[in-house]
């Protein structure tokens, strides 16, 4: 007994430690991703291709920066292109030269347009900056629609509101490149040579959309998007990126892991699992949908709201598989497969919320899509099923009391881990709308001479 208490005290304790290694990582970059999404609206003409990106500027100039302090001279490292520095509570902290972007916008845009490849019959397409423009995180224009970025990048400067102390990590980017073409392209590669090295940015979601005169398709993809993505009019190709989208948000969200985990503690049967898993996909699929009628809040506090609702949601579930020792009744597995669907109802909200920040309701084939992604999220969940429900069977099958044992463990870890996210994700909420109750100053830029000094 005192051997199985151990055992469990050490591997709380890695996990605990891996947690906060994590954490502390991502607290002591000098550049973060508050919005690790990138836009992309390719317009093809006998003219040639016109590409309309929104992008998080940290994209752009991460990888320029020297972090920390100089440790020969005791001095801040000379500033990135478009930044200016400041040493705050001995962190380093890069905010947004406005007056250099407005006097020199094309910069920005160069960089972009270097990282950015188009190939078509193996040749790589040249690029020409046409228009660039920054806005804060919040205050940003539409750009779901062709019309929309269209509309974002043609807005003068004048309009554009940006604060006396923007922090780059709090900034986007909207880019117009233009590659001259004899024809329409009906097939092409693209990928994207940035790696700023930004934590999270494996996470990124790429929102491709192609428009050919009477041909439109979406195409989606996490991450750098480092390897080239064909980009041809075949339904299918569209769909499978989708797809891989469901796939990949399912195995990747260490909070789905977590939770399919605890749904298969206890599951005498695989088809009651597959039915667990199932009631989940079935929540996910109604507020993603609904979410893009714009039935979701949209103030900040939503997302870091419904974070903390999923993590009291898997102690909730974790401490289900633990209370009981046989979890086969009729009464408990309906409270598991209701569990499951509001578990779902949750996730859904909080993925709906950034699809409905750079999804249009009106966007082509977009039904497809949505049904594609949650038959990805379905397939996810099986391949979390298939590699842990087979330990637990033999376990069962060799000695009950294992079974019993490697369950409660499992719960457990599960458990503390959600723990610590209650409480991380619930200090996140307090300060967010802390945030949203406090005044915000703004100045307007009216022309390329505007000043942007403030206090460092």
């Amino acid at each position: 007994m005192k051997k199985n208490i151990s055992n469990l005290i050490n591997l709380l304790s890695f996990a605990l430690a891996l947690h906060l290694s994590v954490i502390s990582q991502i607290t002591e970059a000098h550049f973060s991703l508050n919005l690790n999404i990138r836009i992309l609206h390719i317009e093809h003409s006998v003219n040639g291709a016109s590409l309309y990106m929104r992008l998080p500027l940290s994209y752009l100039l991460a990888d320029k920066a020297q972090h920390g302090i100089d440790p020969y001279s005791g001095k801040i490292p000379y500033q990135v292109p478009y930044t200016r520095n400041s040493l705050e509570n001995d962190r380093l902290v890069h905010y947004v030269d406005v007056e250099q972007f407005t006097i020199h916008p094309e910069g920005v845009g160069n960089i972009a347009a270097a990282a950015t490849h188009i190939l078509s019959a193996n040749q790589e397409l040249k690029g020409y900056v046409k228009s660039v423009r920054l806005y804060p995180i919040g205050n940003e224009p539409a750009f779901a629609t062709l019309a929309e970025a269209k509309r974002a990048l043609s807005n003068n400067f004048a309009q554009m509101a940006l604060n006396n102390s923007l922090h780059v990590s709090d900034t986007l980017v909207d880019i117009h490149i233009h590659y001259p073409t004899q024809q329409p392209l009906e097939e092409y590669q693209l990928f994207s040579s940035l790696n700023p090295g930004l934590p999270d940015q494996e996470n990124t979601a790429n929102l491709i959309l192609s428009y050919n005169p009477g041909k439109i398709q979406i195409f989606r993809s996490r991450g750098l998007m480092q390897e080239p993505i064909q980009i041809r009019y075949s339904s299918i190709d569209a769909i499978n990126t989708f797809l891989k989208e469901g796939m990949v948000h399912i195995i990747q969200g260490l909070d789905h892991v977590l939770f399919v985990l605890c749904l298969s503690l206890g599951a005498l049967a695989l088809p009651l699992l597959f039915w667990r898993v199932t009631a989940f996909t079935i929540g996910h699929s109604i507020t993603l949908s609904v979410g893009f009628f714009g039935f979701i809040p949209s103030t900040v506090w939503f997302v870091p709201l419904i974070e903390t609702g999923i993590a009291i949601s898997i102690i909730y579930i974790a401490w289900l598989s633990m209370r009981q020792r046989s979890i086969a009744s009729i009464s408990t597995e309906r409270t598991i497969l209701l569990t499951s669907l509001m578990l779902g109802l949750l996730h859904g909200l909080g993925f709906s919320f950034v699809l409905h920040e750079i999804l249009n309701i009106n966007s082509p084939n977009i039904w497809q899509s949505l049904l594609a992604f949650n038959l990805g999220v379905e397939a996810g969940q099986i391949l979390i099923i298939l590699a842990i429900w087979p330990l637990l069977y033999l376990a069962r099958r060799r000695q009950k009391n294992w079974e019993s044992n490697l369950r409660y463990t499992i719960a457990t870890i599960c458990c503390a881990i959600a723990l610590l996210w209650t409480f991380e994700r619930g200090y996140e909420l307090v300060n967010v709308i802390q945030q949203e109750n406090q005044p915000r100053t703004n100045i307007t830029i009216s022309n390329s001479n505007s000043n942007s000094n403030s206090e460092i």
